[in-house]
């Protein structure tokens, strides 16, 4: 079940935008992000008017080895998400469409793009499951997993609220978490761009040429 959470609107624009959560249960915490794009523009990208730091997580990849997200994509056009595996909708719906679009890109590009996913679900998503998922979407995407007090707090720099893994009244097993995908500028390194969980195919094909440069979408 998705739930709407909303933003801060920017001091001089006074825009908000709405952000969402996959899973289920209750989803008090607002995240917090400050846009220069009035809501109902029709785009998928709200450019920051204050870009977000880079998190400083250092996790473990698919490979068991330590990834230190700062480190490996300094100077590279990088998109961060949270999300896990056994979503059903929303975390490979838009994976999918980042790999699609990724593919319109020269391949120089292609391969300089770094798209970090980071679960927020560490209990099931090893490092092997992770791999194993992301190899069917795309073997180029970086999968992290780690201590989920330490995956939290990257998200929550961002803006982003994760909760802990819990059952629903099914027993079922979900992971309450924002849906938005970061981009970060390999000029800056500055996250600046923020996509909600509605960006399509065609949004991200649209602007990655111009965010692998660095350049507002």
């Amino acid at each position: 079940m998705r739930k709407k959470t909303f933003a801060a609107a920017t001091l001089l624009a006074a825009a908000t935008l709405a952000l969402s959560a996959c899973g289920s249960g209750d989803h008090t915490k607002s995240p917090v992000a400050v846009v220069s794009q009035e809501s109902g523009s029709g785009k998928a990208a709200t450019v920051l008017d204050q870009p977000f730091a880079k998190p400083d997580l250092v996790l473990t990849d698919t490979h068991s080895k330590k990834y230190d997200l700062r480190k490996e994509t300094q100077g590279h056009p990088t998109l961060v998400y949270f999300g896990y595996t056994h979503c059903p909708d929303i975390c490979p719906t838009t994976m999918s469409n980042i790999a699609v679009a990724k593919k319109a890109l020269p391949k120089a590009e292609q391969d300089d793009l770094r798209v970090v996913f980071v679960t927020t679900d560490p209990g099931r998503d090893t490092p092997a499951e992770l791999g194993k998922w992301l190899k069917g979407i795309d073997p180029q995407f970086i999968g992290l997993t780690g201590d989920f007090a330490t995956i939290q707090a990257g998200a929550r720099s961002l803006g982003i609220s994760v909760e802990p893994t819990t059952k629903d009244k099914n027993g079922k097993l979900v992971s309450v978490h924002g849906t938005q995908v970061i981009a970060f500028s390999p000029k800056t390194n500055g996250g600046y761009v923020l996509y909600g969980e509605d960006a399509t195919v065609d949004d991200y094909t649209k602007d990655l040429p111009k965010l692998v440069k660095g350049a507002n979408p």
